[in-house]
């Protein structure tokens, strides 16, 4: 083979090669026939862009559509890698960004940052400042702790979250129907008018049903083994590769970890006893809270905090919940379908809303609405005297009042 290769205008080093076919083959393949709601977000002009999210969401794929869609496979402006490409055995990703700069390329797409290790910061500060017309978007594990580390990017970053699909998303991902997210307020105001127009022509509880089994990640439409059996394999790397890269952890810790998602899988909702579960996982209150802080931002955990706290300040979760339900099914062998319900709820209203423990219903959305979950036939006997509360109802089509179907706040991204 010759030193140097052409591909399309650029000359291209033969050592340099195998990320350009790679990045290529990549993006040629991805699908545009759907595309995630953090496409139309993100500020693409930006100089630095951080991507988050909890593996399987679907991060990669965005990286990639994106620069199909404002490039163009092949393109001699934009190129893609993935740091837990062997070629970064032997090969730096500042002697790619040289090369990229040197030869007039405008976009570098890096994905998986924390195989990097725990300096990634400094590394994407190096990569900012020492090629400054580089445009760099990259994206990383929701274990990434942003604000800490070596190298302030804060005035420099505009950071980004992906969640899993929304019950809006799923069904436009499965070709149903397509509807705009919808606000709060209004979904509170014209819930009946909002369920009467979904839902002609449909019959949205078993879609509902199959979503909270098994719709939440992207990749359930992909081929091979059985859904489950790839969402446990997707916490295990999440435990085992992604975790000890941005935490200092030991082997213990993880199979600890492991433990805890087991016991909160199959847990009726209820307020945690701490202590107990501190001793039961063989550890003190400050290991298990940054235990528990590590594995809510994983997307492994959903942590509900007390009324007029915050998860950043967080001394003691009120409730804990799996990530998603989708977990749940994959991780326990019997769920309790009241905690099913609230996690489907926390999760899908979370995104956007600062969601707190009521004291009274079951949850207390940005300070003024107050929600009971349960089923069809759940009443306000928790909550009949507090203003500006609702019933969140599974196994409803539409409601009535102030009684909402559950499956509509799937529609609030």
């Amino acid at each position: 083979m010759n030193a140097n290769t052409f591909c399309g205008m650029k000359m291209i080093t033969e050592d340099m090669l195998p990320l350009f076919k790679t990045s290529d083959r990549l993006v040629e393949d991805v699908s545009m026939d759907f595309k995630r709601y953090l496409m139309h977000e993100i500020d693409w002009n930006n100089r630095l862009i951080c991507i988050k999210g909890a593996r399987g969401v679907g991060k990669t794929t965005i990286l990639k559509q994106h620069l199909k869609e404002a490039f163009g496979v092949g393109s001699d402006k934009a190129l893609y890698v993935s740091l837990d490409d062997l070629w970064f055995s032997r090969h730096s990703i500042l002697d790619v960004a040289s090369y990229l700069y040197d030869h007039g390329y405008t976009h570098l797409y890096i994905d998986e940052i924390h195989h990097f290790g725990r300096n990634w910061q400094l590394l994407v500060k190096n990569l900012y400042d020492q090629f400054p017309k580089l445009n760099i978007v990259y994206s990383g594990s929701s274990l990434l702790k942003l604000e800490e580390g070596k190298g302030d990017l804060s005035r420099r970053l505009m950071t980004y979250e992906l969640k899993g699909l929304s019950f809006r998303e799923f069904l436009a991902f499965e070709g149903v129907k397509e509807i705009e997210p919808i606000g709060m307020d209004e979904l509170l105001v014209d819930h009946r008018k909002l369920a009467a127009r979904i839902t002609s022509g449909i019959k949205i509880i078993p879609l509902f049903e199959r979503y909270r089994e098994s719709g939440y990640y992207p990749f359930y439409r992909e081929p091979g083994s059985g859904y489950g059996l790839r969402v446990k394999e997707t916490v295990n790397k999440i435990l085992e590769v992604d975790y000890p890269a941005v935490e200092q952890v030991s082997q213990e810790t993880i199979m600890k970890a492991k433990k805890m998602l087991m016991v909160i899988a199959e847990s009726v909702p209820q307020q945690p006893n701490m202590k107990r579960l501190y001793t039961e996982l063989e550890t003190d209150r400050n290991q298990g809270l940054r235990m528990l802080s590590a594995l809510d931002r994983a997307g492994l955990l959903a942590l509900v905090p007390p009324k007029g706290e915050t998860l950043k300040n967080l001394s003691k979760p009120e409730k804990i919940y799996c990530g998603n339900a989708n977990l749940m099914y994959a991780l326990a062998s019997r769920v309790s379908i009241g905690t099913v319900r609230e996690t489907l709820f926390f999760d899908q209203v979370r995104k956007d809303h600062k969601v707190a423990y009521s004291g009274v219903g079951d949850f207390l959305v940005d300070g003024q609405w107050t929600f009971e979950i349960g089923g069809a036939g759940k009443g306000f006997e928790q909550i009949k005297d507090v203003p500006n509360s609702f019933v969140a109802c599974d196994d409803m089509e539409i409601g009535i009042g102030n009684k909402i179907p559950l499956w509509l706040f799937g529609f609030l991204y």
